[in-house]
C-alpha cells in the first residue's frame, strides 16, 4: 500500500493503518530497534509501541516521509528502553561503544544529553549533508541505525578495517567541524 493511503488510514482512525504499517515497515523498524537493544522481544515491543505512538500522534501531524517518521519514533522508543534498562550501570554492549566513539567528538559530558541539543543537531545535519555519499552511508548506518561495523562492511561489501578507518576519519573531521562551529565543550 502506498504511504499516502496508510497516512489516510491513520487520519480516518481506521485500525487497518496499524496492520498496513506493520506489513510495510515492521522489518525496517524492527531492525532499528534490534540494533539499539540487541534483544528480539524488546525490539518487537518497541515496534508495537511505534504503531501505538504513531496512532496517537498522526492526527496532529501529517508526515511527509513515512519511513523517517516511523524510524524516528521507533529509534526514540528503543533508546528510551535502552536507557531504562541500563540506568544503573551500562553494560558492554553496542550502544556503549557508539556513545564512546561519539564522546571523542562532542565531549565527555553526558553524551545522551549533549546529543539532544538543538545546536548540535543543526551542526550534525550540516556536517552529514556535506559528506561524500559512502561516508554518509557509513556514518548514518553506525550512528543513526546503530549498526555494527561488521554489518556495515557486509552491506557495503568492504572490509571491517576499512569501515573502522572511515569512521575514525569521519569522527576526526566531525570533531574539527564542531570545534570550528564552537559547539564542543
Amino acid at each position: 500500500m502506498e504511504d499516502e493511503k496508510i497516512i489516510d488510514l491513520y487520519w480516518d482512525r481506521n485500525e487497518k493503518a496499524i496492520e498496513e504499517s506493520d506489513e510495510k515497515y515492521g522489518g525496517y523498524c524492527g531492525k532499528i530497534a534490534f540494533n539499539v537493544l540487541q534483544n528480539h522481544e524488546d525490539s518487537e515491543e518497541c515496534v508495537n509501541d511505534t504503531w501505538h505512538k504513531s496512532w496517537n500522534s498522526m492526527p496532529d501531524a501529517r508526515p511527509h516521509n513515512l519511513p523517517a517518521f516511523f524510524g524516528t519514533i521507533c529509534r526514540n522508543i528503543s533508546l528510551d528502553r535502552y536507557r531504562s534498562r541500563h540506568s544503573v550501570k551500562r553494560g558492554g554492549g553496542q550502544m556503549d561503544a557508539i556513545y564512546e566513539e561519539l564522546e571523542e567528538c562532542v565531549g565527555k559530558d553526558d553524551v545522551e544529553t549533549t546529543l539532544n541539543q538543538q545546536e548540535l543537531e543543526r551542526a550534525m545535519q550540516s556536517f552529514v549533508s556535506g559528506m561524500k555519499k559512502e561516508d554518509r552511508i557509513i556514518f548514518v548506518k553506525r550512528y543513526w541505525y546503530m549498526e555494527s561495523v561488521k554489518d556495515i562492511a557486509g552491506a557495503l561489501l568492504i572490509s571491517e578495517s576499512k569501515v573502522k578507518t572511515r569512521l575514525f576519519r569521519i569522527r576526526q573531521n566531525l570533531a574539527e567541524y564542531l570545534k570550528a562551529e564552537d559547539i564542543v565543550i
